[in-house]
């Protein structure tokens, strides 16, 4: 009950701090904020969890009664607990306002890779994949121009779908590879390429998700929550960087429940020095996704999820690759091994030589890591597709 009070608290005091709305106008962006704050909430999908994230969810309705999204969530919610009568109210709602989540048929109770015997689950990744699938993205160039610009970032992406590609290497199908750079990186395109990921892949495939761009954490009201900031995302006033960013918790939903390949690897690369963090004028920061987040992101079975930088530290670019320090040596791990080495030793390798090689070049911390699901075999990015 205490634990109950001080969220319903916590929530309270945030909005108090929330300008004025004049009458009829919503703060849509910061409802937004409380929406992904609530799911976050859901890792191991018990009830305490759905209880805390109820209440994240009526401030988000109350900040902006339209928000659809939200609505259907909370239907969610209120189902988990067993409130039928409101579940269904609120369900009615998303349906009157619209709701791409409920379009989608996402569910943070839901694991689209369910935990199955550890025989099974070693069986399916250690055998050769039946198709894979791949999306790409760099941004380093964004129309708000209080964004710095990135140099290396496409060229990452770029080399990286390359390499993916490759038939002695990634042994990808080109079809199966989306790329996204730039400009047309915008936040509903990056959504849409997700949803292709998921309506493409099936169990018995193997998924590739590579993301660089800036990354920006929020920490007013909870440290669980990363925003990604994609080409069109608008950083000020705060409401716009809420509505415009892609969250963090966005590509956790398909993750967890809507992709069923029992073999994904996300590689995450979206916290760059300089990013965005200005005299903490832009409302970004400096911080790689949030332990929390890689969590709920490798529940399930088949998920290995590597980031380029501890919690705090900064992304660095290599001149002289013309490439980060962190790509650069993940694509050379890959092309030496031929894309047959697994990717716990490419982590290895990775993070050995971007940790030293960062310090004697910047003197500062940049430590890749990596979480992965419990008690499953290895993910190998290069094995051929059992299709040929």
């Amino acid at each position: 009950m205490l634990k109950r009070f001080l969220l319903r608290l916590t929530c309270i005091v945030a909005i108090l701090f929330i300008p004025s709305l004049s009458q009829g106008q919503e703060r849509c962006g910061v409802a937004k904020d409380f929406m992904f704050q609530a799911l976050e909430r859901i890792r191991t999908r018990s009830e305490s969890e759905a209880a805390d994230g109820l209440q994240l969810l009526k401030h988000a309705n109350e900040l902006c009664r339209g928000l659809g999204d939200a609505w259907y969530y909370r239907s969610l919610f209120e189902r988990k607990l067993k409130q039928v009568a409101k579940a269904e109210y609120s369900l009615s709602n998303a349906k009157k306002y619209g709701s791409e989540a409920m379009d989608e048929g996402t569910d943070p109770f839901n694991l689209a890779a369910a935990a199955v015997p550890i025989q099974s689950a070693q069986a399916v990744s250690s055998s050769s994949p039946r198709q894979k699938w791949a999306l790409v993205v760099g941004i380093g160039r964004f129309a708000d121009k209080r964004v710095p610009r990135l140099n290396y970032t496409s060229k990452d992406a770029s080399d990286f779908a390359e390499l993916l590609k490759d038939p002695q290497v990634g042994r990808f199908p080109p079809q199966n590879v989306h790329l996204l750079l730039d400009g047309e990186a915008t936040t509903h395109k990056i959504k849409s390429e997700l949803n292709w990921l998921a309506r493409s892949a099936q169990p018995d495939d193997l998924v590739v998700i590579f993301l660089s761009t800036h990354g920006s954490p929020r920490e007013l009201d909870s440290r669980d929550v990363n925003y990604i900031v994609t080409s069109d995302t608008q950083i000020q006033p705060q409401d716009e960087l809420f509505a415009t960013a892609l969250g963090m918790v966005e590509l956790t939903q398909v993750v967890r429940s809507r992709i069923l390949a029992r073999r994904t690897a996300i590689l995450l690369d979206t916290c760059h020095s300089g990013a965005a963090t200005s005299g903490g004028t832009t409302g970004t920061g400096e911080s790689s996704v949030a332990s929390d987040t890689l969590d709920s992101i490798r529940q399930g079975v088949g998920r290995v999820i590597i980031t380029s930088s501890k919690v705090g530290e900064s992304s660095y670019e290599n001149d002289e690759a013309q490439n980060g320090y962190f790509t650069f040596y993940l694509i050379k791990a890959l092309r030496d091994s031929k894309g047959l080495d697994p990717l716990q030793k490419i982590y290895n390798y990775v993070r050995d030589q971007v940790s030293e090689n960062v310090e004697v070049k910047y003197k500062v911390k940049q430590d890749p890591v990596l979480s992965r699901s419990d008690g499953d075999a290895q993910i190998v990015i290069g094995a051929p597709p059992a299709g040929g």
